[in-house]
């Protein structure tokens, strides 16, 4: 019996894989960059929800699992928290390629709340643009665009009728909004939220126009620095690029590139991946 949890910036899916079952919960993001041992291991105490028996092998994969310390923050928490022989923890990067690619080489990408991408060699990661998180980079995902909505609206950049709709919504003061992106923790996930409100809006040229730039600066900053991406589709995984899943394909092509698979969340391919290896 393993366990599998994929961790991003805004929750924690985790799934108990055993011969006879698959079982799932859901927990808070949990990040090393973000939060101590204790802070992690107090997330898990309030909202694990599976019956914590011995695992084989816990298989963590983690927005903030970028370096072998981070990860190393990782292993120690679940260690203390769960009973098992090994726990290893690995990048979201790692696990959009696993679930995308599983054993055979592709381009994988995430589109979530933030963005990524590698060139994944059916074994390990080989090439990877810095994604710089949400300030210097992240192009194309839902902390970003979500960024930029918000900085429209406050700048009135765009149509009376979208900035009114999205204060009705909200019912957020300028001054608000300043304060939860900068001196309230997790500002990313504030900014992340605002994807439904773009969501909801879609239909409208500027709103279209404001996703579909964040794609196309995602292909040409990112995905055009791998030589592969002239012969091969970029498969993508994450919640965001689901959402615009036609915009994305159209970016793509728009910025000289094709889309693969793309998927919600990384977890079935996970599962499959994993029950592929245990089965080896």
């Amino acid at each position: 019996m393993i366990l599998i949890a994929d961790s991003g910036s805004s929750k924690t899916t985790w799934c108990v894989l055993s011969e006879n079952e698959t079982l799932t919960c859901e927990t808070a993001g949990l990040n090393p960059f973000h939060q101590s041992g204790d802070e992690i291991l107090e997330s898990l105490q309030h909202e694990f929800q599976l019956t914590r028996g011995h695992f084989d092998a816990i298989y963590f994969y983690g927005a903030g699992c970028a370096n072998q310390e981070k990860s190393k923050i990782i292993e120690i928490s679940l260690g203390r928290f769960f009973d098992s022989a090994e726990i290893f923890a690995k990048s979201d990067l790692m696990a959009a390629a696993r679930s995308l690619c599983g054993s055979n080489p592709g381009l994988a990408a995430i589109i979530g709340t933030g963005s990524n991408s590698c060139y994944y060699d059916g074994y390990k990661i080989k090439r990877h643009v810095p994604p710089l998180g949400y300030i210097l980079g992240d192009e194309g995902s839902g902390t970003v665009l979500g960024r930029k909505l918000i900085s429209d609206i406050l700048k009135n950049q765009l149509p009376r009728e979208i900035t009114s709709s999205f204060y009705k919504k909200y019912n957020l003061a300028p001054d608000e909004i300043l304060e939860y992106v900068y001196r309230k923790p997790f500002p990313n996930r504030f900014m992340a939220r605002f994807t439904r409100f773009i969501a909801e809006h879609i239909d409208h040229p500027s709103i279209y126009n404001l996703v579909m730039e964040g794609f196309r600066e995602f292909f040409s900053r990112n995905i055009s620095q791998y030589p592969e991406a002239a012969s091969m589709p970029v498969n993508i995984t994450g919640g965001v690029g689901w959402c615009f899943r036609d915009i994305l394909s159209e970016a793509a092509s728009d910025t000289g590139f094709s889309t693969g698979i793309i998927t919600r969340m990384p977890m079935e391919g996970l599962v499959k991946y994993h029950k592929k290896q245990l089965q080896e």
